[in-house]
């Protein structure tokens, strides 16, 4: 059963947020840019020992996240979920400064640009470009994990895509939290979870796949991951809530993974808002979840000697998965 907390949580997301999409494009994204990016809800603080700083890697802005008391070489990707229409490095601080404090990395966000002012694919191309500046950085790539939520995580698995493409080296391990990965919009939860959903209607999703794709193919595999050839990717873990309409996103997108012979953890969770992680601090779930997740990406990049948020790496066994 899901905690209290995250119940009232469910209830304000649903007073606050939900909102029929409306036609125009504009609107759209008017309306999604004044729910997601609401500054009353921007956390700008920050824990003892981390500092953020403005930067550039290769022509792509973002945001440093950085430990003041040692140098840490283990380096992590945050992509910020917002559609492709919104939301920034900052927006998504309760994530991004949770992980870095779970997996002790230094932490980019890169501030890639948005639609409708810039549609598909420049939001891949600007992840490409600042992943590619981390290499030229000398940042070993064994010692780089990925993340993202929503639609971050669907650019997450379409630069990692692209990068395989390539014949690029790819980072140790990508973590997704209810990914966008069909912009088609064939997805079934996108109906059964029309009105369960506490965030967004159905109709919210496939508004906003147009307004990103623009002329672009909704299959085209940089921007639906769910319909590209996986193998070679590396191994990758992936949170949904059981109720929201891009569930079917997560579970397709396993699936495809397993089939593609990637190894992928899914974990389907009872009863919980799209991209819950975004209330760590607030509600047990959303700890819970990136607690997990940092372990398994932990687990996958090479030993770190000062284990100073190991502690906080243990994995909380009295929490009931349902996947």
């Amino acid at each position: 059963m899901p905690s209290w907390q995250s119940r009232i949580g469910s209830l304000l997301i649903r007073t606050l947020v939900k909102r029929r999409p409306k036609e125009e494009e504009r609107e759209v994204v008017r309306q999604l840019r004044s729910w997601l990016d609401d500054s009353r809800f921007v956390r700008r603080s920050l824990p003892v020992g981390l500092t953020a700083r403005p930067s550039n890697v290769m022509g792509v802005r973002g945001e440093w996240l950085d430990w003041t008391d040692q140098t840490v070489s283990r380096t992590l990707v945050y992509f910020h979920g917002g559609g492709y229409i919104a939301c920034s490095p900052l927006t998504h601080r309760p994530i991004t400064v949770a992980l870095t404090r779970l997996l002790r990395t230094r932490t980019f966000v890169p501030e890639y640009r948005l639609a409708p002012e810039h549609r598909f694919p420049a939001a891949v191309e600007d992840a490409l470009r600042a992943y590619r500046g981390l290499l030229a950085r000398q940042v070993d790539p064994r010692e780089i994990v990925m993340a993202g939520d929503s639609a971050g995580g669907g650019l997450l698995l379409g630069t990692l895509v692209a990068l395989r493409d390539a014949g690029e080296p790819l980072p140790a391990a990508a973590a997704c939290f209810s990914p966008w990965t069909d912009l088609a919009a064939t997805s079934s939860s996108l109906d059964y979870n029309d009105r369960r959903d506490t965030m967004f209607y159905g109709e919210s999703i496939r508004r906003a796949a147009l307004v990103y794709l623009g002329n672009a193919s909704p299959r085209d595999p940089l921007a639906s991951p769910v319909y590209a050839d996986l193998t070679g990717l590396p191994p990758i873990v992936v949170h949904a809530s059981r109720s929201e309409v891009l569930l079917d996103d997560s579970i397709r997108l396993a699936s495809r993974a397993r089939e593609c012979g990637v190894e992928v953890e899914l974990e389907v969770w009872n009863g919980l808002p799209h991209a819950w992680q975004m209330l760590v601090g607030l509600v047990p779930e959303a700890e819970q979840s990136l607690q997990r997740v940092a372990s398994f990406l932990d687990s996958h990049l090479p030993f770190l000697s000062t284990r100073s948020a190991q502690d906080t790496l243990a994995v909380n066994r009295h929490f009931r998965i349902f996947g």
